[in-house]
């Protein structure tokens, strides 16, 4: 295989680079930009190039942020200017035929992230036989606003594009349109259940990796609260022509200010899905019970540790913990069944549990409850021993890309992680990728669920008496 492959789409000749045995293609258009006259638009078909387009280097990032203050210190952030964000991203093994095939989707809480990230190189699963693809895809503002006579949920709807190009395009890289896993963490994961919820997107999937994703649509009313927040901050209405009047450095500007000093407890409302008759007509908790796509999905023990630091814990006292309680309406006897369960914790490690079940363990439980089709649940519980995150939100991604000694990965979980895990969750990935199972018991009434800890083992889902109190 040369140094300088090349492969014919439907949209022209891309040429990529080939390394050890695999080929890797970036940043290729699977929609067009999304500015200037397609701005705050659904996406458009990319155009056709004459000639070969040079698909060495990633594509242009979603307007964003970096992360702010202890958050920085611990999620990176890559930043490409240019107005091509919506690009896919292909690692290939040289002998691919007919090879399964992931389509990643990065989290970042809907408003950060990119699939430039180092962490998320796909040439681990290429090596195992897979073939890979990443996207980006619009976020914040541009991808989520609620907008009097803008298409919801735009964002959702550039992964539904970047999907059907995958299903239409992979098999020129050597993929099975057959056998498209989707996959995703946070963020990402909830994309993966937008896609699932979706008639059109969801007979593209075979499968589906959940990680630590809320799984609820809103109400339009209350998915478009960050909208007109910052529509009343700009002094400005809620439609397209005065949003696309300002300029996305603006519109981040101003979504700083509104969101500076928030906390998963207490804080500025941020973006989410808007139920939607086109776009995204049932929430994906209620659909995802019905369907028979098989399912991995999973958390990790100690989500809350990511966005609450050490001192912030220690300054949620008794009232803070009864004020967090009423808002997150969880009854009395749910608190005092979590102390039964941690009768160490403090008053902020028990709302953090408590924030970490209420919005991720708890609805993943119930859901894979009500499914007949083949569903395997998973809990990351290894502890870092960086800033006491523990099993903080984010923490396993370093194990599942089996790639420990990414500086991403380093800062999170420090030079000393076990490499014998990643190994075996890596391959708990790969396997369920190819066959549909990962390798452990599927979650039944005895919600059997896999351990990844120093020591992995199947358990019975902990805290299941506890977490039934939960609203």
């Amino acid at each position: 295989m040369t140094s300088d492959p090349r492969i014919t789409i439907s949209t022209g000749t891309v040429q990529g680079s080939a390394e050890d045995g695999i080929r890797r293609f970036l940043g290729i258009p699977y929609a067009a930009a999304p500015f200037g006259a397609n701005r705050f638009r659904a996406p458009q078909p990319p155009a056709p190039w004459n000639g070969v387009r040079s698909a060495t280097a990633f594509g242009a990032t979603a307007p964003q942020l970096p992360y702010p203050g202890a958050i920085g210190e611990l999620l990176g952030s890559v930043r490409i200017d240019g107005d091509d964000i919506l690009t896919v991203n292909v690692w290939a093994p040289d002998d691919a035929v007919a090879a399964p095939v992931v389509l990643w989707i990065h989290g970042g809480a809907l408003e950060r992230g990119t699939a430039a990230l180092p962490l998320y190189d796909g040439s681990v699963f290429a090596r195992a036989g897979i073939v890979f693809v990443s996207i980006n895809y619009r976020l914040g503002a541009e991808g989520f606003s609620v907008l009097d006579d803008v298409p919801r949920n735009l964002g959702l709807r550039d992964v539904a594009a970047a999907l059907e190009w995958v299903h239409r395009e992979i098999g020129a890289f050597g993929g099975d349109a057959a056998r498209i896993t989707a996959m995703g963490e946070s963020a990402g994961g909830a994309l993966v259940a937008g896609l699932l919820a979706r008639e059109d997107t969801r007979q593209m999937i075979s499968g589906a990796i959940i990680e630590s994703a809320p799984l609820e649509a809103q109400t339009l009313a209350k998915a478009g609260r960050v909208t007109a927040q910052m529509a009343k901050q700009l002094g400005i209405r809620s439609d397209r022509k005065s949003f696309a009047a300002v300029a996305p450095e603006r519109l981040l500007e101003i979504r700083r200010q509104l969101s500076a000093g928030s906390s998963p407890l207490r804080g500025a409302p941020g973006f989410q899905f808007a139920i939607d008759e086109e776009s995204l007509p049932r929430s994906p908790h209620e659909v995802i019970g019905e369907i028979d796509t098989p399912l991995l999905i999973g958390s990790n023990t100690d989500e809350y540790r990511l966005w609450l630091t050490p001192d912030a814990l220690a300054g949620i006292t008794e009232l803070k913990l009864l004020v967090a309680r009423l808002a997150l309406r969880i009854p009395r006897r749910a608190v005092s069944a979590y102390r039964a369960d941690w009768p160490q914790a403090s008053p902020g490690e028990i709302a953090g549990q408590l924030l970490t079940d209420r919005m991720l363990r708890a609805p993943l439980s119930r859901l894979a409850s009500t499914r007949k089709a083949p569903t395997y649940v998973y809990e990351f519980a290894w502890q870092s021993p960086v800033r006491d995150l523990r099993a903080a939100h984010g923490l396993e991604l370093g194990f599942v890309f089996d790639r420990l000694g990414d500086d991403e990965a380093l800062r999170m979980a420090g030079p000393e992680a076990p490499q014998e895990l990643a190994a075996e969750m890596h391959a708990a990935w790969i396997r369920f990728i190819k066959t549909g199972d990962p390798g452990w018991p599927a979650f039944d009434a005895q919600r059997q669920t896999r351990l990844f800890d120093a020591e992995t083992t199947t358990v019975v889902q902990r805290r299941a008496t506890a977490m039934d109190l939960l609203p």
